[in-house]
């Protein structure tokens, strides 16, 4: 039997329905839902292949239903169905909602007296949906004066700044308690106050004990003058520092009980030592070789240039 709507315009609108309501309200990101989530590409699989399946049973009871009626009512049957939608009472009461139009045989009522040339003009009402969206505009543009003029709402640009700003503190928050990404390659010499003075706590703390409190050596090297043993600069003490020193010689690794972002602090404090030449300072160490920024700044751009 016929259906108002028919099976292949209804199946795929109920399912466009239900995919459009999981995508709308399941949060997938810049994904869709049902590639982020197999498991709702699943259900939407089975909810077709179900969509599909009770059309095919419906159809199939409709027309058992069609062939167990007597001739009469088939007759009958043919003839009620046999009005398009566009001629269904249904189809008419809606339309009439929407338009309130007059029929042809009512537009007397609604003749205007003026006429040109036999050109007469009717006075038919705006259509309903057309004089509703009128007010709605209206009813938007002073819920959106009193919102943003009145009560003074942040505007999208406002807004904006507002989530720029609160995303810093939700980032530095999340720094607070972030893995410690520091590492050789990234290490920079730290030289303000801050820093230093957190470096100085750290060394004061589990550095003393080898290389004294004004970095002279004792146990371990003097850390005051220009020659090093595994390399000067900011990435090579940084590295020695959390890898240890050579092996059996004493200087341990301290990866393990020191982040790496306070070694970099430490690193930067032993380097800020630099030419200051305390009273009794250790001899320099018989693998020490001289370390020079300028130097490796220099060697750097002669490979450089030679490469070129």
């Amino acid at each position: 039997m016929k259906k108002l709507i028919p099976v292949y315009v209804r199946v795929p609108l109920i399912f466009a329905i239900v995919f459009g309501a999981m995508e709308y309200f399941i949060d997938s990101g810049d994904q869709p839902a049902f590639i982020k989530f197999p498991m709702v590409g699943l259900f939407l699989a089975v909810f077709l292949f179900l969509l599909i399946a009770i059309e095919i049973v419906s159809s199939a009871v409709d027309n058992i239903t069609y062939h167990l009626l007597t001739e009469e009512q088939k007759k009958q049957l043919d003839e009620a169905q046999s009005v398009s939608f566009t001629e269904s009472t249904f189809y008419k009461s809606i339309l009439n909602k929407l338009t309130r139009t007059k029929a042809i045989e009512q537009e007397a009522d609604v003749m205007l007296d003026h006429n040109y040339d036999g050109i007469r003009e009717l006075d038919n009402v705006l259509p309903p949906w057309w004089v509703y969206l009128f007010y709605g505009t209206i009813i938007f543009g002073a819920i959106y004066l009193v919102r943003f003029e009145i009560m003074g709402y942040n505007n999208q640009d406002q807004e904006y700044q507002a989530e720029v700003k609160q995303a810093k503190i939700d980032i530095a928050e999340y720094m607070k308690t972030a893995p410690d990404m520091m590492s050789k390659e990234k290490v920079t010499l730290l030289t303000d106050a801050s820093s230093l003075a957190a470096g100085k706590a750290i060394y004061t703390t589990n550095c003393v004990a080898c290389h004294r409190p004004d970095g002279g050596g004792q146990i371990g090297p003097n850390l005051t003058d220009t020659y090093w043993i595994l390399g000067g600069g900011i990435k090579n003490v940084f590295n020695t520092i959390m890898e240890g020193g050579r092996d059996g010689k004493g200087m341990v690794s301290w990866k393990a009980s020191i982040k790496p972002s306070d070694i970099q602090k430490v690193a930067s404090y032993v380097l800020s030592m630099q030419g200051t030449n305390p009273k009794d300072a250790k001899p320099m160490e018989p693998e020490a070789v001289e370390w020079k920024e300028e130097t490796v700044a220099a060697s750097l751009d002669t490979t450089k240039v030679a490469v070129k």
